[in-house]
């Protein structure tokens, strides 16, 4: 083949030369030509095809082609083992959008199991032009035999290996806060959060927490998610910052010192102080008794408890944050969950029963209001997590 014929045109010697390679299997006689070498395995990480390739897709290519590469002009036996990855929520969603279906629900009044095919079907609708990327860039791998995860054969191997692997004692059970889409019904990953991110202004609410013993004296309490009130069971100090009891319109609120002109103003009248160490293990009146035990509704202290902005005590709710729940672990707090899956309060909180979260705010604050629990209600604007795929907060 005369490859100096077409040096006026790199169209046409790009596909000359593809066309050579297919010709002579160019990339499968490099893998059978070291059967007897050194094995090196390479499975690639399986892209989703029901979406077309685009830019982005090219650099990691280029490295999975890369080293295989490699190893195969230094004599190892590579297979290159090409996948599609038939689960997960870019399927669904694809699926979602074509039916016109927006939740869960309407994907179980529409059929689990015809909705499963539609999603089978849709993984394969750009394999074609998945597979002219793969070859136009020269990215050597077999396609012809690829491994596919809604494939009987691969789950069953995943079951395999996980049973190995808890038969050595290697699996363990246990429960972590992640960031929850409730219109997806799936935790989202840190690198997944960081996409969707917005500026936006929310309900910020100044809560009283009586003490249980001395009602006249109060916890002065900041929360910028009014919604995770009804979970609270407990509030956190910085054990060796400086808090004060203000006197305030016939109450003592405490505080902590360097919060106090910021929320209270210049002209706050400081009537006592302590240290936060002497402030763990004081009892406050909850606002929602939703919990059970002698642990429930009591102050403690916690390494996170920052001076920067609200009153210097965090209400805590294990079900709502990672650093709640490992203090509420630590320190045996019991946990409260009343919302479910589609991001919706349950009956255990009759206010809002049946409410998304973000849409009973108002509800809450009005409640606080109404019980003399509120000492000020403000708008205030941060960051604000939303998820990437559906922009459900």
């Amino acid at each position: 083949m005369g490859f100096h014929k077409l040096e006026g045109d790199p169209r046409r010697r790009e596909e000359a030369v593809l066309e050579f390679w297919d010709e002579h299997r160019a990339f499968e006689r490099s893998v059978e030509q070291r059967k007897g070498g050194p094995r090196y395995v390479f499975y690639e990480g399986p892209p989703t095809a029901n979406g077309r390739p685009h830019f982005g897709h090219l650099l990691p290519r280029i490295y999975k082609d890369l080293f295989p590469r490699y190893k195969t002009m230094r004599g190892y036996f590579v297979r290159r083992k090409a996948g599609w990855d038939c689960h997960g929520l870019p399927v669904e969603l694809e699926v979602e959008k074509e039916l016109g279906i927006k939740n869960k629900a309407e994907i179980e009044r529409y059929g689990i199991e015809e909705f499963v095919e539609r999603c089978k079907a849709s993984v394969h609708k750009y394999i074609k032009a998945w597979e002219d990327m793969i070859r136009r860039m020269g990215f050597w791998i077999d396609l012809a035999h690829p491994y596919i995860t809604y494939k009987d054969e691969y789950i069953e191997t995943l079951w395999w290996e996980l049973k190995k692997i808890h038969d050595q004692g290697l699996l363990y059970q246990g429960h972590k806060i992640l960031p929850y889409c409730p219109r997806c019904g799936t935790p989202l990953s840190s690198h997944e959060v960081a996409q969707g991110y917005r500026n936006v202004e929310d309900p910020s609410v100044f809560v009283l927490m009586p003490l249980a013993d001395d009602p006249e004296r109060a916890l002065l309490v900041w929360t910028t998610t009014p919604w995770t009130l009804p979970a609270n069971v407990a509030l956190a100090v910085d054990p060796n910052a400086t808090y004060v009891e203000v006197a305030h319109e016939g109450k003592r609120l405490i505080l902590a010192q360097p919060r106090v002109p910021a929320v209270l103003g210049e002209g706050a009248e400081t009537v006592a102080e302590h240290r936060g160490e002497d402030l763990i293990g004081l009892r406050y009146q909850p606002l929602y008794p939703l919990a059970q035990g002698e642990k429930a509704y009591r102050v403690v202290g916690a390494d996170f408890v920052t001076m920067e902005d609200g009153t210097g005590i965090v209400h805590i709710a294990p079900a709502f944050g990672e650093e709640d729940y490992q203090l509420g672990k630590d320190e045996g707090l019991p946990f409260v969950q009343p919302v479910d899956r589609a991001g919706k309060f349950t009956d255990d909180f009759p206010l809002a029963a049946g409410r998304f979260v973000k849409d009973a705010d108002p509800l809450i604050i009005e409640d606080l209001n109404a019980k003399g629990r509120l000492y000020k209600a403000e708008k205030y604007a941060h960051d604000y997590p939303f998820c990437w795929r559906c922009d459900t907060p």
